[in-house]
């Protein structure tokens, strides 16, 4: 059985932030480096640094690889922040509000 994703009341910490300051920084790892050990460029690492491109499936799987993590570690970290920022996105709740249920729930 597959338990929910509690969604946290703070913003949790970002993908980036994660990946800069509990694993590049504290393992004297560049950005550079990782993007080799990765096998993608350096403007992928930089951009998930910097909050500009989403964990995919095989990054995740890169990701856990090099740093010695799990997939579903960067994957849950990933789908944690989308929901936080849909759940607090204000044009997505007016949407939510006007949509017409297609099945009883």
């Amino acid at each position: 059985m597959v338990e929910a994703l509690k969604i946290p009341a703070h913003q949790p910490t970002s993908v980036g932030t994660m990946l800069k300051k509990e694993f590049l920084e504290p393992l004297g790892i560049t950005q550079g480096e990782l993007a080799k050990a990765m096998g993608v460029g350096r403007k992928t690492v930089n951009e998930l640094c910097g909050g500009r491109r989403g964990i995919t499936a095989d990054t995740a799987f890169l990701l856990a690889k090099v740093l010695g993590t799990t997939p579903d570690f960067w994957l849950n970290l990933q789908v944690i922040n989308d929901m936080w920022l849909a759940k607090h996105n204000e044009v997505l709740a007016h949407k939510i509000e006007q949509a017409k249920p297609l099945v009883a729930a």
